[in-house]
C-alpha cells in the first residue's frame, strides 16, 4: 500500500507530457467520474481490442457521451515500447488517432512488469480524475456494461470498498 501511496504522489507531482495531462484542466481540480474502467491491453492485441470495441466498449461520439453523460470513463492502458517512437509505439498512436480510447502511461511495456503496470495505472487515473470506482479488466474481458454500472451503484455508500477476483484456485460466487 506504501508502495502505491508513494507512486500517486510522484505521479501527482509530475505529469509528464506521456501521460494524459492534457486531460487536467488547469486549475488542477479533477474531472468527477463515476467510474473509470481502465482495460490492459498490449501491442500485439489489436484483435481484441477491436472485440472489445465491437461488443462492449461505445467509439467516438458514443465514447465521449458516456463519460459526459454518465461519468463512465473508458480507456485502453498501454505504456511504452523499450525503443520509444519505435514502429509498436507508431501504431498504438495511429490508433489512438483514430479511436482516442487510450490512457499511456509512462512504463515500458512487458509480460514480467504486469504489476507494476497496474499499479501505475491505479496511481495515475487517481490523479487524473475523480471518480467513486477505478476498474481494471483485461483487453480479453468482454464485460456486461449495463451490469457493472448497476452492481457499482449499489456499492456507492461504502467507501473504501474492494470488489474483485483474486485468481489463485478456483473462483467462487454467491448467488
Amino acid at each position: 500500500m506504501s508502495t502505491i501511496e508513494k507512486e500517486l504522489a510522484e505521479t501527482r507531482t509530475s505529469q509528464t507530457s506521456n501521460q494524459v495531462s492534457s486531460e487536467r484542466p488547469s486549475n488542477h481540480s479533477l474531472p468527477k467520474a463515476f467510474v473509470v474502467i481502465g482495460i490492459n491491453t498490449a501491442f500485439s492485441s489489436k484483435k481484441r481490442r477491436d472485440s472489445v470495441r465491437e461488443t462492449w466498449m461505445p467509439t467516438g461520439y458514443e465514447l465521449k457521451e458516456l463519460e459526459k453523460e454518465k461519468g463512465i470513463v473508458i480507456r485502453f492502458v498501454i505504456g511504452h515500447s523499450a525503443a520509444t517512437g519505435g514502429v509498436l509505439d507508431r501504431a498504438i498512436n495511429a490508433e489512438e488517432a483514430e479511436y482516442k480510447d487510450f490512457l499511456r502511461l509512462n512504463h515500458i511495456e512487458g509480460y514480467h512488469e504486469l504489476s507494476s503496470k497496474t499499479r501505475l495505472y491505479f496511481s495515475t487515473v487517481v490523479s487524473i480524475w475523480d471518480a467513486e470506482f477505478y476498474v481494471k479488466v483485461d483487453d480479453d474481458v468482454h464485460v456486461n456494461l449495463g451490469m457493472l454500472v448497476s452492481t457499482l451503484a449499489r456499492y456507492r455508500s461504502k467507501p473504501g470498498i474492494y470488489i474483485g477476483c483474486m485468481k489463485s484456485g478456483p473462483v467462487l460466487s454467491k448467488k
